[in-house]
């Protein structure tokens, strides 16, 4: 041990171990150095920022730069079809030339999906239903029925549609609810030979609903039509109606 002692306190041992460490970090600056030359480290091409450029124009930078890409699509409501929304590598990454930078565009069309089951649940049901498989909430009506707030029925584009029926994602879903008034009836009001806009009141008040409206002949003033027809219409044998039905009216233009 004392042998040991007076050998390390000797120069020859120091400049043993100093050429030791000596060695190893040589080794080690060789490796790093070698490794980055070897990988071009801190070269190469910077990837141009893309997103949010129509997709010809993503490609025509990329084909300039000497870039190859590869297209994915998603559609999406919030952004024009066409549109660049994602791109891998992210803007200014330095890679090699003919790198394949990887895009992610907004569809032309939306895809088609499945009308969610949102019938005889309720309308805050409904809404969490529809959104979360990429639809909207459009118009909302009521109609007399015992349950209030609950669907009762679907609409697109003014036609109803059925639980499982392809729709365009995104589309508007109109929804007609119950009010809890429950099943009643009223009167059909007179509306031939009057005003259409006075009348829109009075089928209002009525707890009925106006439907569609047709028009004949030339119309120059929306303010004053005349309504020749409606349906249901009120006669003898008819005389009430379930609250909320839809009343379809024929106008024409009304004389100055």
């Amino acid at each position: 041990m004392n042998k040991f002692g007076a050998y390390i306190k000797t120069k020859s041992f120091r400049n043993t171990l100093l050429f030791a460490i000596g060695s190893v970090i040589t080794v080690v600056l060789i490796a790093f150095f070698s490794l980055g030359f070897y990988t071009n480290h801190g070269s190469g091409i910077p990837v141009p920022k893309l997103k949010g450029m129509p997709i010809d124009r993503a490609i025509s930078i990329l084909k300039d730069q000497g870039f190859n890409y590869e297209i994915d699509s998603v559609y999406r409501g919030d952004a024009p079809p066409g549109t660049v929304v994602e791109q891998d590598p992210d803007p200014e990454t330095n890679v090699k030339e003919n790198r394949v930078i990887y895009l992610t565009m907004v569809t032309r069309q939306a895809p088609a999906i499945p009308l969610p089951d949102i019938e005889q649940k309720s309308f805050i049901e409904a809404e969490a239903v529809l959104l979360n498989n990429g639809l909207k909430v459009g118009d909302t009506t009521y109609r007399a029925d015992i349950a209030r707030n609950v669907v009762l029925e679907v609409r697109l584009g003014g036609q109803i549609i059925k639980t499982g029926t392809k729709i365009p994602k995104g589309s508007k879903i109109d929804l007609t609810l119950g009010d809890g008034a429950g099943a009643s009836e009223v009167e059909v009001p007179d509306l031939i030979n009057q005003n259409l806009n006075d009348m829109k009141f009075v089928i209002n008040q009525s707890r009925l609903t106006i439907g569609t409206i047709t028009y004949q002949g030339s119309i120059t003033d929306s303010t004053n039509l005349i309504i020749i027809g409606q349906s249901p219409m009120k006669t003898d044998s008819a005389t009430k109606v379930s609250i909320g039905t839809r009343i379809n009216l024929t106008v024409i233009q009304g004389k100055k």
